[in-house]
């Protein structure tokens, strides 16, 4: 796991504002795999109800990072690094390593959907065994194991 460098980026989100990101946080999105997201729009079909529903699987998946960071950084802040530490064994650089993770994986959560969001599962190939089609969690795991593994394995 490579860990964040002092160096920082910023992102403007029409809905938080500001987001900071770290080095590899940026190599991620600057990624052809997760620029895709700018594509597949957030509720699928739905903007052709509400013509405002328009914000898409990038701009979720940011958010997602953004808000999962401020509660992990509330629950430290409120609980102290003495209860991380004694309850769940988090020790100061576990605190820091599990904050890089969660932020990368609430960034990567969606980096499977295809066109169409859910709406597109239903075209996707079976699963052999299941005969059910594939989800788009697997396809998640698929492109950053095999796609995007040039930036996650660095």
């Amino acid at each position: 796991m490579r860990l964040p460098v002092s160096k920082t980026y910023e992102i403007r989100d029409p809905i938080h504002g500001f987001i900071v990101l770290n080095e590899w946080e940026r190599d991620i999105i600057d990624h052809s795999v997760f620029q895709r997201l700018r594509r597949i729009r957030h509720l699928g079909l739905t903007d052709m109800v509400y013509p405002g529903a328009m914000h898409t699987r990038f701009e979720h998946s940011l958010g997602a990072m953004h808000v999962a960071t401020q509660m992990y950084d509330e629950i430290v802040k409120r609980r102290g690094n003495y209860w991380l530490e004694s309850e769940l064994n988090f020790s100061e650089g576990g605190l820091k390593r599990h904050k890089v993770l969660l932020r990368i994986s609430c960034l990567l959560h969606d980096v499977g959907h295809p066109p169409f969001s859910h709406v597109g599962e239903a075209i996707l190939a079976c699963d052999p065994s299941t005969g059910e089609p594939y989800r788009h969690e697997e396809y998640s795991v698929a492109a950053i194991l095999h796609l995007m593994r040039d930036v996650i394995d660095d």
